[in-house]
C-alpha cells in the first residue's frame, strides 16, 4: 500500500503495518467524535511516526499513486471532522 502523507512524502507499506495504522486510525476517529484535542494529536503524531519509522520512503521522483493520503500533524480538530470519521482513512 501506497501512503502519502502531506506535506512530508510518501511511503510504501507493508500489510502488518496497515492493520497497526487501521487500529490507531479508529482510535482518532473515536477522539474526534469526543473532541479530545490533545488525545487526537498524540493519536495522529503516533500515526505518522509509524508510516515514517516502519515504512519504506519512496523517492520523490518516483510518482505513484496513493492509496491513502494521511493529513499533516498541525490538523486541527475542526478539519479532522472532515477525514477521521465512520471508518477512518485507514
Amino acid at each position: 500500500m501506497i501512503i502519502r502523507i502531506m506535506g512530508e512524502g510518501q511511503y510504501r507499506a507493508p500489510e502488518a503495518l496497515c492493520d497497526e495504522l487501521n487500529q490507531i486510525d479508529n482510535r482518532i476517529v473515536v477522539l474526534v467524535e469526543e473532541g479530545k484535542v490533545e488525545e487526537f494529536r498524540s493519536e495522529l503524531a503516533r500515526l505518522i511516526s509509524k508510516i515514517k519509522e516502519k515504512g519504506e520512503p519512496i523517492e520523490a521522483e518516483e510518482l505513484l499513486k496513493s492509496d491513502i493520503i494521511v493529513p499533516p500533524e498541525d490538523l486541527s480538530l475542526e478539519e479532522a471532522k472532515d477525514v477521521f470519521k465512520g471508518a477512518g482513512i485507514f
